[in-house]
């Protein structure tokens, strides 16, 4: 949000509220960092981070789980 001239990051005007919450739940969920945190990131990395958080899904959904690896 812009105020007399300073801006705090992470504030896009017209992206979809939903879009925002889902978007923010999703990272609060796999890496519990905090609210604050989360809002002050620029859309291009927050959704940065959400492409991170699935390509480590992927990545752990395709591993066998009880594979020994040595």
């Amino acid at each position: 949000m812009c105020r007399r001239g300073s801006c705090r990051g992470g504030s896009l005007t017209g992206y979809p509220l939903d879009k925002l919450y889902e978007e923010v739940a999703f990272i609060a969920y796999y890496f519990h960092w905090p609210h604050t945190e989360i809002m002050h990131l620029e859309h291009r990395e927050r959704v940065r981070w959400c492409e991170e958080i699935s390509g480590i899904n992927r990545k752990l959904n395709k591993e066998p789980s009880n594979e020994l690896k040595l």
